[in-house]
């Protein structure tokens, strides 16, 4: 007699198998099965089952249904293998360079240790900046393997983009197109190789014409340095049709290499429809001396400051403008002030920013700019005045008007000659050479201590020269010696791991043994301060096996 095949309790829909690996809404007898599933066999019993068996059968249905569709599961068309990664010629790092690079990127994502207490260990993140400047100094590539933790490394930290995309050349600029969290390294231009040659008139052309903004203004800036006329040439073809954003920052990047050739532009600029544009192109014409600009303003500054003869005291005089008129405007002067600013003080403060350094002697009898400066002032305008000539002396970088604005580094800054503010005094030392910086720096750590000496020690060069480091290392032992807070100088203490010599590493290990506390200093202290002692030593150590480590020639390198 026959058998019959037992029928499941649910037929299936005979329907051509999906692509998917599982079912798709749509399917009715899949639709029937998770209705089935979603009420409980109870409510929707199977066929001819009941209890335990209904709800076998509904799992048995739905095996085989899924069953049947991957077994006609059809593949998918293979994808397209991206490009080979390019080729970078540049030497590969010494061995022990390469252990070293990996252990500082990793490093960098390192939890911060618990209870707020660094520890005796370098900041390895801190040190990942200078790693990169002496490995691009040197001309090494990067490591294939540590391509992804440095475009890690350069998306989490903006300061460190230019260098990590440096360093990490065509091959990371190649990654970073298969990943969408590294596309901001395809944006910038910064990885070797991304932008045409200069000379490429051809490619020059097409890259500023199709290209995304900020490869434009790399390329701006690429043409710049090699040839002025024809970056200029290549801005003033397109600046009409540019929006005003951009032709503000286009008009930006002409700082770099800023000369006397670009007055002409820079004078048509200032008929800009952007008030901003305006703006900008009469800052950098009165950081030309020489410009017609420069003199305009030059004939309006010395109408408004001189010498009163008459008084008992030689005493300069001011009468700041009376109102800003369109000729004012159309060279740069902003109308209306900020909020707690009086006009007349603003207008002023504006023209005298503006005005040549160099007509100030000729209008006060030939006297030099530290004469100048040592002049009382009348009527409460000293410090605008003053404040005025310091703006003018970094945007001209006037290193003789620096000097006398800084004054003696010995003479505490609210009675200096020129100005109290260390954020002025940052910028003017800005404008003298490295040498002279760090003395004077120097001077004033050796005279003040550190409590005020945070925003000149981050102008100085790096590492700091050795007056300037002992200067330092001094000051901190001061402090010390005090029962002085340690916390209270873990910004200096910051500065000196990344700024200081290695060389000077010899001078702190007396220092960082633990020492006694004294009676009146602050509890823990000396414990903070030999831990914050041995940690700087151990980071200039290992400063000095970085660069050990960076200065394996290429050939022994390999």
């Amino acid at each position: 007699m026959p058998t019959t095949e037992p029928q499941p309790d649910f037929q299936p829909t005979a329907v051509p198998p999906a692509p998917e690996d599982v079912p798709v809404p749509g399917d009715p007898a899949w639709e029937q099965l998770v209705s089935a599933a979603l009420l409980g066999t109870d409510r929707r019993p199977a066929a001819g089952a009941r209890g335990d068996e209904a709800a076998g059968a509904l799992l048995d249905a739905a095996a085989r249904r899924t069953l049947r569709r991957r077994a006609g599961l059809r593949p998918g068309a293979a994808a397209v293998p991206p490009a080979p990664a390019p080729e970078d010629p540049r030497p590969a790092l010494p061995e022990a360079a390469r252990r070293r690079l990996d252990g500082l990127l990793a490093g960098r994502a390192a939890p911060a240790p618990a209870g707020g207490r660094r520890g005796t260990a370098p900041d390895l993140a801190e040190l990942l900046p200078q790693w990169l400047a002496l490995a691009g100094e040197r001309g090494f590539k990067a490591p294939p393997a540590a391509l992804p933790a440095l475009l890690d490394a350069a998306r989490a930290r903006t300061d460190l983009r230019a260098q990590a995309l440096a360093f990490a050349g065509p091959r990371g600029l190649w990654l970073a197109g298969l990943n969408p969290e590294w596309r901001f390294a395809l944006r910038g231009g910064g990885a070797g190789g991304s932008l045409p040659d200069p000379g490429d008139a051809e490619k020059v052309r097409e890259l500023w014409e199709e290209g995304l903004f900020a490869e434009r203004v790399a390329l701006l800036g690429a043409v710049r340095a090699k040839d002025p006329a024809a970056a200029r040439a290549l801005l003033a073809g397109s600046w009409t049709g540019e929006r005003a954003e951009d032709r503000l920052m286009f008009l930006d990047s002409l700082r770099a290499g800023l000369s006397a050739a670009d007055e002409e532009f820079l004078e048509a600029a200032l008929a800009d429809r952007s008030r901003n544009v305006r703006a900008t192109a009469a800052e950098l014409l009165s950081a030309l001396p020489g410009s017609a600009l420069a003199g305009r303003m030059a004939d309006r500054a010395v109408t408004c400051v001189g010498l009163d003869r008459t008084a008992s005291v030689l005493t300069v005089v001011v009468e700041a403008p009376h109102e800003c008129d369109e000729d004012m405007r159309r060279d740069g002067v902003t109308a209306v002030p900020p909020s707690g600013r009086g006009e007349r003080s603003w207008w002023l403060g504006q023209l005298v920013e503006a005005a040549p350094l160099a007509c100030w002697p000729a209008r006060f009898g030939g006297r030099t700019p530290e004469e100048i400066v040592a002049l009382p002032v009348a009527d409460d305008w000293q410090a605008e005045l003053h404040a005025a000539w310091c703006r003018a002396a970094v945007r001209q970088r006037d290193a003789a008007w620096s000097r006398a604005l800084l004054g003696a580094p010995s003479t505490p800054p609210a009675t200096g000659p020129g100005t109290s503010s260390l954020a002025e005094r940052a910028q003017l030392l800005a404008t003298l050479d490295p040498a002279e910086r760090a003395g004077w720096v120097a001077a004033f750590v050796a005279a003040h201590g550190l409590s005020e000496a945070f925003q000149l020690l981050g102008v100085c060069a790096v590492p700091w020269a050795e007056p300037l480091g002992e200067a330092v290392i001094d000051a901190l032992d001061i402090a010390r010696d005090a029962g002085s807070y340690p916390w209270s100088f873990s910004g200096v203490m910051g500065l000196a791991e990344r700024c200081l010599s290695p060389a000077a590493a010899r001078h702190l290990e007396a220092l960082a043994a633990a020492a006694p506390e004294a009676e009146d200093a602050s509890p823990g202290a000396g414990a903070y301060w030999s831990e914050a002692f041995q940690r700087l030593v151990a980071t200039l150590d290992l400063r000095a096996r970085i660069r050990a480590e960076l200065d394996i020639a290429p050939a022994e390198a390999a």
